[in-house]
């Protein structure tokens, strides 16, 4: 009866991302319950291995006492405190300090926000004023990667390049604009690494030119697109792109909302190419989930330009919520869990994912295995020489979750027939094995649909 009236409430009340109203009317919710580890319990009892970390942020797993008592007793010491008026509280320094002392180069500066959308909204903010106070004003515009993510806010919107998040919103923006992503699977220079990167430097290039060289203000890039279909660049193509913006006089913003915190192995997945971009983005597992926020890091020599630029004078941008003190406590928290002996294990469970799902490969319908560290993807295709996605009558989406649910796992199951995985850095070797069974179960039960059946080639 519960989980029943729960669901009429939910229908009745409850907007849900990302979803079709009236398609979430008629289907209603999956009411989750509890967890552990990396297992979640339903409304139903329905246990689930989450292969998805919640959505992308889980990454310690669930129930840890430590960030449980680190929120209650940030909670019943001094639940709120503002930034404004020069006011602060001991985690959001502290946090800001050990997220400095880790990053890359020259990150010394942190600025605290709400989650991924509003640290990329505050990363544009800051570059405009950036280029005011260096007198170049006229350096507006923005570019970003075709398939990329970079939150779901009016003006990260229009910087993600993903068409559901466009239409009806009146984005992107004139000042926002796209080159090409790298998807080594799908370029139309072939797979070769060396092509794709020469090909990503020239396009970014032609568009600097296109555009202006003293008009272009930043280029923004995911060092893996997670949203996009976890589309993983060649090695070296981050650097060449990082490269190739400082040459141009170009900012360069590395979005790792997604990719830090062990997600592809170290702390941030720009050391994979010792990469120090002018700003990092980063929210989700920083605090595993577990409270909301998010981070810009800003490199010293943009942070110095701002500062003297305003003098004495207010920088006008800020957050009610900006270095919440709960939030930031439990960021100390989970950052002590990370090197506590939880980004070794999600390095040995990465190689175990990879390894297994390569192990796909020969499936009838797997075209592509790809992904880093707890990051990676299986497409599918239906014709394994065209690279044929699954037919779109098939809603391939809607019908993987789904048959994945009932399998008992949660995965990201995107439109174009691929599927995404990015589980708990605390899973053991046997919870990674089981999600590759129980992947490899939902392949079998799909191939054997008649529509899918139909559209493969005759042998």
């Amino acid at each position: 009866m519960l989980a029943n009236s729960l669901v009429e409430l939910d229908r009745q009340h409850l907007i849900h991302p990302l979803s079709s109203f009236r398609g979430h009317e008629r289907g209603g919710v999956r009411v989750l319950r509890s967890a552990k580890g990396a297992t979640l319990t339903d409304s139903e009892g329905h246990r689930l291995l989450d292969g998805f970390a919640g959505l992308w942020c889980v990454n310690a797993g669930y129930g840890h006492e430590s960030i449980v008592e680190a929120a209650a007793e940030q909670m019943r010491r001094l639940p709120y405190a503002t930034g404004y008026f020069d006011l602060g509280a001991e985690p959001a320094i502290r946090l800001a300090a050990e997220l400095a002392e880790r990053s890359p180069g020259d990150l010394d500066h942190v600025y605290f926000t709400l989650g991924g959308s509003d640290a990329v909204d505050s990363t544009v903010r800051f570059i405009r004023y950036y280029n005011h106070a260096r007198g170049t004003p006229e350096k507006d515009q923005f570019i970003s990667l075709a398939q990329g993510f970079h939150g779901s806010s009016t003006v990260g919107a229009g910087l993600t390049a993903l068409p559901g998040f466009h239409a009806g919103f009146g984005v992107p923006f004139d000042w926002q604009h796209k080159i090409s992503s790298h998807y080594v699977y799908r370029n139309p220079v072939g797979q070769d690494p060396e092509a794709i990167i020469a090909a990503s430097v020239a396009e970014l290039r032609a568009k600097v030119e296109e555009l202006g060289p003293e008009r272009v203000a930043a280029f923004y890039a995911e060092p893996i697109q997670g949203s996009g279909g976890v589309l993983v660049p060649p090695p070296g193509w981050t650097k060449a792109m990082a490269a190739t913006c400082r040459e141009l006089g170009i900012l360069f913003v590395a979005d790792e909302v997604i990719t830090a915190f062990g997600r592809t192995g170290p702390l941030f997945a720009c050391e994979d190419e010792g990469i120090v971009p002018d700003f990092i983005t980063i929210a989700k597992g920083l605090t595993s989930g577990y409270a909301p926020l998010g981070a810009v890091l800003m490199a010293d020599h943009v942070y110095q330009v701002i500062a003297d630029g305003a003098g004495e004078a207010l920088i006008g941008h800020g957050y009610t919520y900006s270095g919440h003190p709960v939030s930031a406590a439990v960021g100390l928290a989970v950052l002590k869990l990370y090197e506590d002996g939880l980004l070794d294990n999600g390095r040995r469970a990465g190689e175990r994912l990879m390894a297994g799902l390569t192990g796909l490969a020969e499936h009838p319908l797997v075209g592509d295995v790809r992904g880093r560290g707890m990051l990676a993807a299986i497409e599918l295709v239906t014709d394994k020489a065209r690279k044929t996605p699954l037919p779109a009558a098939c809603e391939p989406s809607k019908r993987i979750f789904d048959r994945a649910y009932r399998a008992g796992l949660i995965v990201r199951a995107f439109g174009n027939g691929a599927i995404g995985f990015a589980p708990p850095l605390c899973c053991t070797g046997e919870e990674i094995d089981e999600m590759i069974g129980r992947t490899r179960r939902v392949l079998d039960e799909t191939l054997d649909d008649p529509d899918v059946r139909a559209a493969m080639p005759r042998s």
